[in-house]
Formats: structure tokens, sequence, C-alpha cells
């Protein structure tokens, strides 16, 4: 009898969080919600997060509210997103730096990229691009290669911090290429590139929506792109891999994280809302302009990813002793 009155009492506990589950999804969102962008304004998740939260404000009816966390490579802001309440109301704007990277850089993570989030879906791939200040004289990453070899620690790269996604696509770059090309590391994207427009540094790798407009300007020049297929706009520049590098392929990849342990019936809500925004004609047209390509998933397509990406990337660090610090 005691048995059979725990397992009721068990029963009708799952059955009463079920129904507050329900009942909170119905309900949401009932105040703005926090879209956590866990770099400084100006880079690619920076731009993809607020293009995303003014017409997720749309289909939520309530305001999204962009809140820019840098530092440590994304980790600090993707750390206050995983210890955020997990109701919904916090969401983070996660990428290939954030949720896969950082977990063979940072031994001592305040989060955990598999366990600490709820994936809800990817929104976008978007491909490097190998981009050089005008004095350098190289017009295709061959070139860029060989002037490397021959003049050793005479280039320099910038990033967007020690740990960011630039700064381990560019030491795979390096450790593809065998060209020696010195790291200087900025807080953000937006410096980076500033600094680059004004020569005070050698080249990049970063993603395209920061400095499509300084290539088409000719402020910069592109010499490839990082995916494995040409990218639509920049029809003229090559793939890296087509230009001598043969098989690189290392493409930034964007998603939506909240805490875990945030009710399934709102993760599924977010997940309907957000791949109608990214699959809708204007949003890829408007990605498709700026360098990203507009890709959506299940959140369990997501999840596998992201376990994927850890390893992938986890062993290019090994290989290249790529360290944060």
């Amino acid at each position: 009898m005691r048995l059979l009155h725990r397992s009721c009492l068990a029963a009708l506990c799952l059955a009463g969080l079920a129904a507050a589950g329900n009942a909170l999804a119905q309900n949401y969102p009932a105040k703005p919600v926090r879209m956590i962008v866990p770099f400084p304004p100006g880079g690619s998740n920076d731009i993809l997060g607020r293009t995303l939260a003014l017409k997720l404000a749309e289909a939520l009816k309530q305001p999204v509210i962009v809140e820019n966390r840098g530092g440590a490579g994304g980790s600090i802001g993707a750390e206050v997103a995983a210890k955020s309440p997990a109701d919904g109301y916090t969401i983070l704007i996660g990428h290939v730096g954030t949720l896969a990277v950082n977990a063979g850089l940072y031994p001592k993570l305040g989060y955990d990229p598999v366990r600490s989030f709820a994936p809800i879906t990817l929104i976008a791939n978007v491909p490097n691009v190998l981009v050089v200040h005008p004095s350098v004289p190289a017009n295709t990453a061959a070139e860029l290669v060989a002037y490397a070899r021959a003049n050793p620690g005479k280039l320099y790269y910038s990033s967007g911090g020690n740990g960011s996604a630039a700064h381990v696509t560019m030491e795979y770059f390096k450790l593809q290429t065998q060209a020696d090309i010195v790291h200087v590391p900025y807080k953000g994207t937006g410096p980076s590139v500033t600094d680059l427009i004004a020569g005070q540094v050698s080249m990049t790798i970063t993603g395209i929506p920061p400095v499509i407009s300084h290539i088409r300007a000719g402020k910069l020049r592109a010499l490839g792109v990082s995916s494995l297929q040409r990218v639509d706009a920049l029809p003229q520049t090559p793939t890296i891999s087509e230009s001598g590098v043969k098989g690189f392929d290392a493409v930034q990849w964007y998603g939506i994280v909240a805490p875990t342990g945030t009710p399934r019936e709102i993760v599924m809500k977010l997940n309907v809302d957000i791949r109608g925004i990214m699959q809708s004609p204007e949003m890829r047209e408007r990605l498709n302009t700026e360098g990203a390509i507009a890709t959506t998933s299940t959140p369990e397509e997501f999840a596998a990813h992201i376990r994927s990406e850890i390893a992938r990337w986890g062993a290019v660090i090994k290989r290249a002793g790529i360290q944060a610090d």
C-alpha cells in the first residue's frame, strides 16, 4: 500500500509539473526577453543577434532586448546565460566559439557547452573571409602563404581576442600552410578590423558581415573564403581551398540556446518562431547580401552538431597547441 501510495504521489507530482509547464508555455512570453550576445558590438554575433531580435520581438509580441556581455572569447556572456533562470526569458546567441572551441581552450569554463544549455535551433552559417590590408603584396591565398614563408614573422594578423573564432581559424590556417604569421589579439572584432583598415596589422580571417562593406569599398582585399563553396555575396572571391590550401574548411555557425531546464514547451515555441523567421525570403535575402547563410534545425540536430564540433575543434586546438592566454 505504501508503494502504491508513493507511486500515486509521484504520478500526481509529474502531472502537476507537466500542467505547470503547459500553463507557463501558454502564457509565454508575458514580459521582455533578454538575448545575450557574448561579444562586443560590431562582430557577426552582434549583427546576427540584433537582426534576429527585431523579428523575434514581432513574433513574440514582446521586446527582445540585446545585451552585449563580451570577454574571454565569449565565455563570460555564455556563463551569465547558463546561470540565468531557466524560464525562457534569457536566451543566448551561441556560436562555434562559445559552444565548441571554448571547450578545448579553457580548462575551467564557468559553463558546460553541452550540459548547461537547452539547444533551440541553428540560425546561420557564416563563412570566414581571409582579408589583407592593400599594402600586403598578395592577391591570392597562395601568394600570401609564399610571402609569409619567405618573410617569417613579418606579417601580423588581428583577431577579436585570444581564443576567438578568428584566432583559432587563423592558427588552423597556419597549421595547414606552415606560414609564420604573428597574432595580435583585440577586444572584439570591431577594433581588430579598424586597426587592419588603418594598416596597424596585415590581415585577419573573420566572418564576412563585419568586413564586406570594407571589401566593396576597396579598403581591404579579400583573398579567399573559408567554406568549400564560393559565397554569393563575394562571387569573385575564390575559396581558400581552391586557392591552394586544399580541403580548408572553417565556417562559423550560430544558434540560439537557453539555460538547461527551460520547459520543453517554451523551447519548441522559440524553435518554431525562430525557424519561421530564418526561413522567410526576407531574412534569407538580407543575410545573403551580408555573406551569411540562414540555417535552421531541430533542437536535437543542433545538440548533435554542438557535440561533433567540440570534438573537431578540440583536435585542432591540441594539434596546433593553441592557448587562450
